[in-house]
């Protein structure tokens, strides 16, 4: 019998994610906190419900991707969740990125209601979910992981079970240390580019396919020179990421400055109004900081 699939979530992730299921013939019943959201999933054949809870009564797996742990507590686990309306070999998996903890816990409370819990965050942000390109980390049990597979094929290109429910969640935030150092990275040495007098639309093109390359430098490094600055990432949720990272240095008595360095900066960004742009405005702040600012650079006539 073909698996019925709940989705909770249909932001600037979860609409791409959840249109590719329905690509591929499952049947899914869709909520978010503004249903208008859901909408066009809805329109391809989706059904809506009011719920979490009926979300779940409707699912033999339940997907859930929202903002923060909070969130995510209230859409599984809470008292109107999806947990609450589902049934005994069902299974839950949370693929927000949002704490380990909480991640071990949400697979502890399912289980006592004969419930698999997973978590699977992912990355390569808001094109990789359009191109079913995303790169998935997932935690949780084998059996889980064996019927959730097929959905996460889905969606993205690599897939990595990393172990038990939680180590998905930790490998996610691995991930965003990365993120965090790349993003100064890419910031620093466009902005040094452009002090030193070069044509920076030319230098990134060069520069974007050597040692220097990354995905940021070629996606986000363009957005900043066209001076893009529209979310595929929230600077808010990346916040919300960088102090995850951050509580689990506590609990493992480690130190990362440059995690540290990054959540200074992205807070103080938060703090003043900016926290609904991309994380690339990181290049804004970077230059105000340096005491100049970063002017897009206009593409020239007949390159």
């Amino acid at each position: 019998m073909a698996l019925r699939i709940g989705w909770i979530g249909t932001g600037v992730m979860g609409l791409s994610m959840a249109g590719h299921l329905l690509d591929k013939g499952f049947a899914l019943t869709v909520f978010n906190r503004t249903m208008a959201k859901a909408k066009p999933l809805i329109d391809r054949g989706a059904q809506a419900a009011a719920s979490p809870r009926e979300v779940g009564e409707h699912s033999d797996v339940v997907f859930t991707i929202v903002g923060y742990p909070s969130d995510v507590e209230a859409v599984t686990i809470g008292p109107e969740g999806a947990l609450s309306g589902m049934k005994k070999g069902g299974v839950l998996c949370d693929m927000t990125t949002s704490s380990p903890t909480l991640a071990a816990r949400i697979a502890e409370v399912a289980a006592e209601k004969g419930v698999i819990g997973m978590d699977a965050p992912v990355t390569g942000g808001d094109v990789g979910a359009r191109k079913a390109t995303l790169s998935i980390f997932v935690g949780g049990d084998a059996e889980g992981f064996a019927t959730i597979k097929p959905c996460l094929e889905a969606m993205g290109q690599k897939i990595m079970h990393c172990g038990a429910a939680g180590l998905g969640q930790r490998a996610k935030l691995a991930n965003q240390v990365a993120i965090a150092g790349v993003m100064f990275s890419v910031c620093e040495s466009l902005l040094f580019a452009a002090q030193s007098g070069l044509d920076v639309r030319r230098w990134q093109d060069l520069v974007v396919t050597g040692g220097a390359g990354s995905v940021a430098m070629g996606t986000l490094g363009m957005r900043m020179i066209d001076g893009d600055f529209e979310p595929g990432f929230f600077i808010n949720h990346f916040v919300k990421d960088l102090g995850l990272v951050l509580e689990e240095c506590r609990r493992m008595h480690i130190v990362l400055p440059g995690v540290e360095l990054a959540d200074r900066f992205y807070r103080s960004m938060q703090g003043r109004g900016r926290g609904s742009r991309g994380t690339q405005d990181l290049i804004n702040a970077l230059a105000e900081f340096s005491g100049t600012q970063w002017t897009p650079v206009p593409e020239k006539a007949g390159r």
